[in-house]
């Protein structure tokens, strides 16, 4: 069993314990209930897991390019609401956020495997590095449509993972906060989302990382809540302080880049001061480093409502409006487009060079399709 596989089954049985109301930290309250019920999901994550597609009924099996990588997509057999083309176009667009954001799709080669299962969404993603690049695999639900597609946000966030290196699993917090906080600014970036809405889901969800009572920090409080939303949080504040300190100049992509581009892909190990470190050096600052000590091992709230009024961002009803005259607003549009003199149009003209484009450069049915 390889070092990854031994890690999703460690962090998959603790997902299904932190949903069954088990959370590991020190003098929370433990149910054998919970953990039976646990012990059921994580085999069946484990029968469904991205091992190897050995004797499955690939229908579809196509290569995505984009710009010196490429992405291999099987696509089994099953009725689907969608299209072949349309299944691709989700693909693509995908791929190009990521890139956008990164300035490069992170690694040179994914096998993307989706499976058709019942329902409507794109559900149970999962993400797996290797030495050519990584794996990912993901179920379509039977009844998702076209706009289905166009709205999902789990491909995306299965590609950022892709983009930081594999940590031991007290900080699985950060491999789950960056793919959940980069994935709808990517997304947005290339053009394949709508930057309101964007804010209005940040501002809606970020609570849920908020420390609770007994929390002992995000090295030592593995709940579902300070994994995904508290990791997420991590990477908010660290964009916002290092545009202070860089006149907005440079941001969080700039020290992801950074991580990725200095070999920190999720086909490494790394440990996490290492990314740290890099992540810093990026931008010129100490900001990650000084970020991680005070939260690693401490709760550290965090007042929302304030740094929320700070950027600009005023919920209203189920939309939010932007206060252009608010102390942070010039950062916040720094996050939302990523350069100084931040805009719509800056975001659209990086999305349009040619390297970031994904495209479609082989297909063909497999044998037991028929064709």
């Amino acid at each position: 069993m390889t070092t990854q596989t031994r890690r999703f089954f460690s962090r998959d049985f603790q997902r299904a314990l932190a949903a069954c109301g088990w959370t590991s930290h020190k003098g929370a309250r433990k149910s054998l209930a919970a953990a039976a019920l646990a012990a059921g999901i994580f085999l069946g994550a484990v029968l469904y897991a991205p091992i190897s597609h050995a004797g499955r009924n690939e229908q579809m099996l196509s290569t995505i390019q984009i710009g010196n990588s490429k992405i291999d997509v099987s696509l089994e057999s099953g009725d689907l609401a969608v299209t072949h083309d349309e299944v691709l176009t989700w693909v693509r667009n995908a791929a190009e956020s990521v890139a956008t954001y990164y300035g490069r799709y992170p690694v040179p080669h994914v096998a993307l495997h989706i499976i058709p299962s019942d329902g409507r969404g794109v559900f149970g993603g999962r993400t797996f590095g290797n030495e050519n690049g990584g794996s990912i695999r993901v179920h379509l639900g039977n009844e998702t449509t076209a706009a289905g597609l166009g709205a999902d946000w789990m491909l995306t966030h299965e590609m950022v993972h892709l983009a930081f290196p594999s940590v031991p699993d007290d900080h699985h917090w950060i491999e789950e906060g960056i793919a959940t906080y980069v994935e709808p600014i990517a997304r947005v970036r290339a053009k394949k989302f709508d930057a309101s809405e964007m804010w209005f889901e940040v501002v809606r969800d970020m609570h849920q990382g908020l420390p609770q009572y007994g929390d002992q920090g995000l090295d030592r409080t593995h709940t579902w809540g300070r994994t995904y939303w508290g990791g997420a949080m991590f990477c908010l504040l660290a964009d916002v302080e290092i545009r202070k300190e860089t006149n907005n100049k440079k941001g969080l992509d700039d020290a992801l880049r950074g991580i990725m581009n200095a070999g920190g892909d999720m086909r490494y190990d790394w440990p996490i001061e290492n990314a740290l470190d890099a992540g810093d050096k990026a931008t010129g600052t100490n900001v990650l480093k000084n970020l991680y000590a005070k939260m690693k091992g401490d709760p550290y709230p965090v007042d929302l409502p304030a740094l929320w009024k700070e950027l600009g961002l005023q919920q209203d009803g189920d939309t939010v409006r932007f206060v252009d005259s608010a102390p942070l607003a010039n950062i916040r549009n720094g996050i939302t487009y990523g350069s100084s003199d931040a805009s719509p149009k800056a975001a659209t003209d990086s999305s349009s060079r040619g390297s970031l484009r994904a495209i479609v450069v082989g297909r063909r049915a497999s044998s037991s399709s028929g064709s």
